[in-house]
């Protein structure tokens, strides 16, 4: 369900057409809208879609996601790989993204970017890791960047299940990045001309 004239013109931009389309004030009374509505300020329109109309398959660089449980940062994600061309890929535990909080962050994006299992990210994956690891202006051009969960980061067999390790060389003290501001630098170096 996509609340908002944004998304639902997102939607259409995409070639993707709702199973319905609520107006308030032409289809349905607006305190319709307003019931079903999970914004604090309802929306003119809402739009009902399928899932499985949304894009799907590996694209040769995507975010691949393990446990990330925040919806806002799922939508950002999805929007970051948007901007750049990638694919996300989630595992079990990830936040659903097409809930009204992670389609509100994509901005849209859920329309353009294809979804898929984490099994299916395409090889090699590149774990982001806190520490240790080689610097992200080595990241490869294509691949899976395998992010972690917001305050556990990736367990040890998901990074021995990785081809590679990257670290985002941070400040002194600094414990680490948001999850979506890691993703936004690992695909930033990835497509950053060589």
């Amino acid at each position: 369900m996509c609340e908002g004239d944004d998304l639902v013109e997102a939607a259409r931009g995409a070639g993707i057409e709702p199973v319905d389309l609520l107006v308030a004030g032409e289809d349905v009374d607006p305190e319709l809208v307003a019931d079903v509505s999970t914004l604090a300020h309802p929306p003119r329109v809402i739009g009902v879609y399928r899932r499985a109309d949304l894009p799907h398959g590996p694209r040769p660089l995507t975010l691949a996601l393990w446990h990330v449980g925040d919806p806002g940062n799922v939508g950002t994600l999805v929007r970051t790989a948007d901007a750049f061309g990638a694919g996300v890929a989630l595992s079990a535990g990830c936040a659903d993204p097409t809930g009204p909080k992670a389609l509100r962050a994509s901005a849209g994006a859920i329309f353009r970017v294809p979804l898929g299992p984490l099994d299916e990210a395409p090889r090699p994956w590149t774990a982001l890791v806190a520490h240790g690891a080689m610097p992200p202006d080595q990241v490869p051009e294509q691949g899976s960047f395998v992010l972690g969960a917001e305050r556990e980061g990736l367990p040890d067999d998901v990074v021995a299940r990785c081809d590679a390790q990257v670290t985002i060389p941070l400040e002194p003290g600094a414990e680490s990045l948001n999850v979506a501001a890691a993703g936004a630098i690992a695909l930033y170096e990835a497509r950053r001309p060589r």
